[in-house]
């Protein structure tokens, strides 16, 4: 039974089982990723951005012979952002390949189009099963970013620290968990607006303008995900050269996920980008002792992170894609 379902007024055994599918698919599909924990599940799953809308619906098994209520076996949400509709889909691998997944994207896709958007994105992790269902459907590829991944306890810490001290003559490297300092929100959404290291894909969009950043922010914390900043500030003329972000998630603590690295155009040269990386991971072994691991994403053609990437550590995991589809040409192929 497919039904429209509100993560808001969920019951606890909902989201209880939910998790369970979400726990079951990881361990197929990508073994190596930590479990997801309970934490902030209800508020990860209802908490937006002003603006934005995410609609969910549920696939639930046969009660019980008990009488109770069966599992959760399959979940869609999609995520209103824009001009596009961003979709996922969940389906307990003990139910694949029944038809299941086309029916819980025929109804986001329904709802998408009613709502007069024309496109639908989704990310598409390389090497799992969601690679053919998707491109079955006729969804096709748009963009594609490498998925590195750091194992802090291989870390050498000592060459990590002289890295961290790595910015040239001129500039202040700084840490401020929690988020910028309220005096440097406007630079530092300048920085965000002028120039990005990596174009990110419309399905992760960045915060460029001060208010927008302060709603990121809020509504990061009201999802339970504690974000994390270096920055790097130029001496003569008090602006953020450059910037590096990540939060960890109540959700998989274990594992943090690094967002955006940028250092502005006028100041690249000057070894920022590997010194403010490296002494986030400094901060980050003492603000979250219980962090292992940390994760990020980069465009394949930006040899340059890539390359300081590789310094610090990480190595290369997964292709990490992004793939749309016409909302009109996918109801039609679904029979909505």
């Amino acid at each position: 039974m497919v039904r429209e379902w509100d993560p808001r007024t969920a019951s606890p055994a909902e989201l209880a089982s939910l998790l369970d599918t979400l726990n079951a698919v990881l361990a197929a599909d990508l073994p190596q990723d930590p479990p997801w924990q309970g934490s902030h599940l209800r508020e990860y799953l209802s908490e937006v951005m002003p603006g934005e809308r995410r609609l969910a619906w549920v696939a639930q098994a046969e009660p019980a012979a008990g009488g109770g209520p069966g599992p959760i076996l399959g979940h869609v949400h999609v995520l209103l952002l824009g001009d596009i509709g961003v979709l996922e889909v969940l389906v307990h691998p003990s139910v694949r390949r029944t038809g299941l997944g086309r029916d819980l994207t025929r109804v986001a896709a329904r709802r998408v189009y009613q709502e007069g958007f024309q496109s639908i994105g989704v990310e598409v992790v390389g090497g799992t099963p969601a690679v053919a269902f998707y491109e079955a459907l006729g969804f096709s590829r748009e963009y594609v970013e490498t998925r590195s991944v750091l194992d802090l306890s291989g870390v050498d810490w000592s060459a990590l620290a002289e890295m961290a001290t790595g910015a040239g003559a001129g500039y202040q490297v700084r840490f401020c968990p929690g988020g910028p300092p309220d005096d440097l929100i406007e630079a530092y959404a300048r920085a965000k607006a002028e120039v990005r290291d990596v174009d990110d894909g419309e399905l992760r969009p960045s915060s460029y303008d001060p208010q927008r950043l302060r709603d990121s922010l809020a509504t990061l914390h009201r999802r339970g995900m504690k974000p994390y900043i270096v920055l790097a500030t130029h001496d003569r003329t008090g602006e953020v050269a450059g910037l590096t972000e990540v939060v960890v998630p109540a959700q998989h603590p274990t594992r943090a996920d690094q967002y955006d690295t940028i250092v502005v155009q006028e100041h690249r040269g000057y070894g920022i980008d590997r010194a403010i990386k490296a002494r986030m991971l400094l901060e980050l072994r003492s603000a979250e002792p219980t962090l292992t691991e940390v994760q990020t994403w980069n465009a394949q053609a930006n040899e340059a992170m890539l390359k300081v990437n590789a310094e610090l550590g990480y190595q290369p995991d997964r292709e990490w894609c992004e793939y749309g589809v016409d909302v009109a040409e996918l109801v039609h192929r679904l029979g909505g």
